[in-house]
């Protein structure tokens, strides 16, 4: 039983030393994209070693996927406070996918950073994707409510690609502001208004 509360204190901490690592992370991204993400700097300013550092997340895109799975978690809690609007499926898909792009064009160079290393082909970061894909499938899944979806995984699969294509075409500068959530309202419109 001793034991419990020690095991508890160092939970706490390990979770706030990786909150201070992403939240590093973030305003490195946030002032300088991509680049500015370099390991020794996210320990510097969180304050904790690089070996650490590195046991929490082994590469730079590793970290930066995983402040994507934060931003997405976040989306997801503020979700729950003000739930989306709209009378059906369709409508509701719509609205949270127009608040979470409106979300990620604020911050343009913390996009562009978490979408750099969410196209990244190192093998070793499968699991972090998926982990953000399963969240925003979450996401998607909980706007539907209780309608009924023919096909809904490949509705929630295929909605996702059109969100990173749409990404990936902001942060490349082929589409300007606010395309991003026209291109999904068309396609939401498009699966879910039959």
């Amino acid at each position: 039983m001793a034991q419990a509360p020690a095991e508890s204190k160092r939970a706490r901490n390990q979770a706030a030393r990786r909150e201070r690592v992403i939240a590093a992370a973030v305003e490195l991204a946030s002032d300088g994209g991509y680049d500015a993400v370099q390991m020794r700097d996210v320990a510097a300013r969180a304050d904790v070693a690089l070996g650490t550092l590195y046991r929490y997340f082994p590469s730079k895109d590793h970290l930066l996927i995983a402040c994507l799975a934060d931003q997405v978690s976040a989306l997801q809690r503020r979700l729950l406070q003000k739930p989306p609007r709209g009378t059906s499926a369709a409508e509701r898909v719509v609205d949270v996918l127009r608040r979470a792009s409106r979300a990620l064009e604020r911050e343009p160079e913390l996009t562009a950073a978490m979408v750099s290393a969410l196209s990244s082909a190192d093998q070793s970061v499968a699991e972090a994707k998926q982990e953000v894909s399963d969240i925003l499938a979450s996401v998607i899944v909980n706007a539907v409510e209780h309608d009924v979806l023919p096909q809904g995984e490949d509705v929630v699969r295929v909605l996702g690609h059109v969100w990173f294509a749409a990404l990936v075409s902001w942060v490349g500068g082929m589409a300007p502001t606010g395309q991003m959530g026209d291109d999904l309202e068309i396609t939401a419109r498009l699966i879910l208004d039959r």
